[in-house]
């Protein structure tokens, strides 16, 4: 059992400081009833926090360490640019470098605009989407969450669902008003409401991937009917692939349901770690944006040099190593033995994965929308991740969350968590 006397000392420092603590929401643990753990170093599949305890970790960073954490040639990548400097403010030729092997990677992207954030991606690909069509009204989904962006924050998945927040406090309600949300996986919903604003339907925005309502892949039938409503309406359909991109496969969700999207939103992976985000998609789109185009955008820091190159790095090895079904092996295998284990003290629990991304949920069926995640067991999942954490394996403390696993996580680690789960359940959750 893992003491963090140090985590509880700075968790109470912190909150003098930053509201609640820190700095973004599902951080403080308030969903499990836990506390915060304050990391200070990380390496392969391993945290460790500043009580010198060692976890196994399944967070990743919320995906982007899919080689695992300090790979010694995104390191290096780093490095080498640190010493030419941080931040011009001016154009790069590693910008170009990067763009270019993501739209090798990613064909529907034509052209691709470098961001800060996956909520700089979205905002941005949406007001793309507006100018373009010269529509207003944006169809998204309940429990996708596209970031914090005012329009956005509308049913939203995340920390939003786990705080039980209002759909929009904060939000004008003639903003909120353009952005309607249909319930995920549900074709009639959306072709309910898609009938009555598709005069006006500047885009729809999915995550075909959900990972902000736990692990949900959308049903190909259903991601297939909004590609082919929204190609005859002209309306623009974007994939929020901010966590999937590179996850789940080297192309993505699109890869696998070979689906082809107007607009894609990047972000995680695509900087190795650090600060990124970046959208993009057909070439007679993104040239409407400045300077070509009257849609303006623009950021001080976009196309940083440290996040370019790390993220260069990081795809140049994706796409030698191409690991994507051993990543999916192991995430099989450990949610198998994780069933099994909860099967034998009849404790319902429901799994899904794809590639190294991953979902498990206390229900006895696997959910497939945010009100059927919302009904799942609270209690037992509470009980089960607060257990985990304090005996090192690091899951993500929100049922609205998925996991991840790394390249870096072998057999063995993969063994103890399961011998730990079992310590855990013959005590009882």
């Amino acid at each position: 059992m893992n003491k963090i006397d140090k985590s509880l000392k700075l968790f109470k420092e912190a909150k003098l400081h930053i509201p609640g603590g820190v700095n973004s929401p599902v951080r403080a643990f308030k969903n499990i009833n836990g506390n915060p753990i304050f990391f200070k170093k990380a390496k392969g599949s391993k945290l460790f926090d500043e009580d010198n305890n060692e976890y196994i970790d399944y967070i990743g960073s919320w995906g982007p360490m899919i080689m695992g954490h300090s790979h010694p040639k995104i390191i290096k990548a780093i490095s080498e640019q640190v010493k030419l400097g941080t931040s011009y403010g001016a154009p790069t030729s590693i910008e170009s470098e990067t763009a270019e092997l993501i739209k090798t990677c990613i064909p529907s992207i034509e052209k691709i605009r470098m961001v800060n954030s996956g909520t700089e991606a979205t905002m941005s690909a949406i007001r793309l989407a507006r100018g373009f069509t010269k529509k207003n009204k944006i169809i998204k989904f309940d429990g996708c969450y596209h970031g914090h962006a005012d329009s956005l924050l509308i049913k939203a998945g995340s920390g939003v669902s786990t705080f039980g927040l209002p759909d929009s406090p904060g939000v004008p309600p003639q903003l909120a008003k353009e952005t309607l949300s249909c319930e995920f996986n549900n074709s009639k919903d959306f072709l309910k409401i898609f009938e009555k604003v598709k005069n006006d339907l500047a885009a729809v925005i999915i995550e075909p991937v959900a990972g902000n309502m736990g692990f949900i892949p959308g049903k190909p039938s259903f991601l297939e009917l909004i590609r082919k409503k929204t190609a005859q309406n002209k309306s623009l359909l974007i994939f929020d692939e901010v966590m999937s991109g590179f996850r789940v496969s080297l192309g993505g969700a699109q890869e696998i349901y070979k689906i082809k999207p107007d607009l894609t939103t990047l972000g995680k992976i695509i900087g190795g770690g650090l600060p990124v985000g970046a959208f993009g998609g057909r070439k007679d789109i993104m040239d409407y944006l400045a300077p070509n185009g009257p849609v303006y955008q623009a950021g001080t820091l976009s196309g940083n040099p440290l996040a370019m190159a790390a993220g260069s790095a990081l795809i140049k090895l994706l796409i030698k190593d191409n690991p994507y079904k051993g990543l999916e092996a192991k995430s099989k295998s450990m949610l198998e033995k994780m069933k099994s284990l909860f099967l034998e003290k009849n404790i319902h629990l429901s799994t899904n994965q794809i590639g190294g991304m991953f979902g498990f949920f206390f229900s006895e069926e696997l959910p497939k929308n945010l009100n059927e995640v919302i009904n799942t067991n609270d209690q037992q999942f509470k009980s089960f991740i607060n257990e985990c954490i304090k005996n090192g394996i690091y899951f993500a403390p929100s049922k609205f969350e998925a996991g991840f696993i790394s390249t870096k996580h072998t057999n063995k680690e993969i063994n103890n968590t399961i011998s730990v789960i079992k310590e855990i359940l013959n005590k009882g959750i």
